[in-house]
């Protein structure tokens, strides 16, 4: 009996074995097709992707309001406190990005249009500045010379063409903003929101009947310190880019640079790139305003925008992120270094959360060991 037992599990991981190969074979030969189902699978699933990602970026602003709405007394909003919370959040959110639209983007986009347009004036200029200068100044040399030469060749409207640009935005209009796709996304982010308890329950639940009571524990509790870390990174990052943003552009302002907003934008918006968005920033912005304001402009306002990174960096960063992280700045940049090579600018961004989970996980299992020893 033990030996056809054993025979049968022979031939059965045979079996096994040849299902498994003419899979892979099959899946390779078909590779095209396999490709352009995940695809349009992908493209079917995408409101819900997007409006996990936004009950995601919400959940925790809701919570909270939702305790502030529960404190008050009046029985009404304190029993649909959730509701009201929930809706507050979408109200607020709705308020920002028309605002966004309608003041922001149009001031971007001119200064784009203009900057493009009066390009090889400002090129010009600042060449006709550098001949004029004494022969013994310093910024009257070869390497200046080359880098100018350098930046006419680049061809900006290749980065910034608004033909290309229209039929993204309205391929992007018919795809992402369809009536349908965005009721979808907003229903399935609004229902997580409602009824996240109950979701929560539901796979704590499935994952305990899956795994041992230890392995759940592990998973639940990486899964908690896991979301803690990336929310709380993404959350901080994009506060402390608005803030830098904001502060830069009115300084800018005040001293006269020209395209100040454009300029403010892109240095918050680099400032999501921990340690090398800053300085990528500052050498575009300088460069920008060298050729619509001159060398003397362009120092003060590298002078003001570095004191301005340096408070963010000591007392407005420290302040929002509370350095929760607890990286050391070595692990950062090789972490933005390695995800910027790989994934690029989404990879410099979520490299130092990632880096943050992974230092967790050996720190544990270092830990684990030396108890054992």
């Amino acid at each position: 009996m033990e030996g056809k037992k054993r025979t049968l599990t022979k031939w059965l991981y045979w079996f096994v074995f040849a299902v498994a190969v003419i899979l892979v074979y099959k899946t390779v030969d078909n590779l095209g097709e396999i490709s352009i189902w995940f695809k349009k699978l992908f493209s079917i699933l995408m409101p819900f992707v997007i409006g996990i990602l936004i009950a995601y970026l919400f959940y925790i602003p809701a919570r909270n309001l939702e305790k502030t709405y529960s404190r008050i007394k009046n029985k009404f909003i304190k029993k649909r406190a959730r509701g009201i919370a929930i809706f507050t959040i979408y109200i607020i959110a709705m308020i920002v990005i028309v605002l966004i639209i309608n003041f922001i983007v149009p001031t971007i986009i001119e200064s784009i249009k203009d900057l493009i347009s009066n390009f090889q004036t400002y090129y010009n200029e600042t060449i006709t500045v550098l001949n004029n200068l004494p022969e013994d100044s310093f910024l009257k040399n070869e390497i200046i010379y080359k880098l100018a030469e350098q930046i006419k060749n680049i061809d900006i409207e290749k980065y910034f063409n608004f033909e290309q640009l229209a039929q993204y935005a309205k391929g992007a209009i018919n795809i992402v903003t369809s009536i349908f796709d965005i009721f979808v996304s907003v229903i399935v982010s609004v229902y997580i929101l409602l009824e996240r308890d109950q979701i929560i329950r539901f796979l704590k639940s499935l994952t305990k009947r899956l795994f041992k009571e230890r392995t759940y524990n592990n998973i639940v509790n990486y899964f908690d310190q896991t979301n803690n870390i990336f929310f709380h990174f993404i959350s901080s990052q994009l506060l402390d880019g608005i803030i830098v943003g904001i502060i830069t552009s009115i300084a800018m302002q005040i001293m006269g640079v020209k395209y100040a907003i454009l300029l403010g934008f892109m240095i918050g918006l680099f400032n999501l790139i921990p340690y090398f968005g800053a300085i990528i920033a500052v050498i575009i912005a300088a460069i920008i305003t060298i050729f619509t304001g001159g060398f003397n402009q362009a120092i003060w306002m590298v002078i003001v925008v570095t004191i301005l990174q340096q408070i963010d960096a000591n007392i407005i960063n420290p302040k929002i992120t509370g350095n929760s992280l607890k990286i050391s700045p070595l692990l950062v940049i090789f972490a933005v270094t390695v995800g910027g090579a790989y994934f690029g600018v989404l990879g410099m961004f979520l490299a130092v959360p990632i880096i943050a989970v992974l230092k967790l996980l050996i720190e544990d299992y270092i830990k684990s060991g030396e108890k054992q020893i």
